[in-house]
């Protein structure tokens, strides 16, 4: 059983910061990468970050610059530090944990950014 808990949503002003954390735990012996997905209302679930295994990271083009995805030392623990936030960030954040042979996913934040 793998359990994600997701922390760090809120309200924030634009060109204001966020800090999102995703900490795994259950019976996880490899992991091919973690990241973070978000979907705002009437669109599609979308990748924002993902950080594989061998620590490449890869972002959508409308976060590059302004997000920045890592991990913790364990691996298990993932955040995503969301900084100039514009309010077409504005999404529920889901973290993913790709093992592979399945996913699982956070049950999901709330990211609003006011004009």
């Amino acid at each position: 059983q793998v359990q994600l808990v997701e922390s760090g949503g809120g309200l924030v002003q634009a060109g204001g910061s966020l800090r999102l954390s995703c900490a795994a735990s259950g019976s996880i012996f490899r992991t091919n990468a973690m990241g973070w997905y978000r979907q705002a209302p009437g669109k599609q679930r979308e990748l924002v970050a993902e950080l594989t295994r061998r620590g490449r990271t890869n972002y959508t083009d409308s976060v590059k610059g302004r997000f920045t995805i890592s991990r913790d030392n364990a691996g298990n623990t993932v955040y995503l530090q969301m900084n100039s936030l514009k309010p077409e960030d504005t999404a529920v954040y889901y973290c993913n944990l790709n093992l592979g042979w399945g996913e699982y996913w956070g049950q999901g934040t709330q990211v609003t950014v006011s004009s």
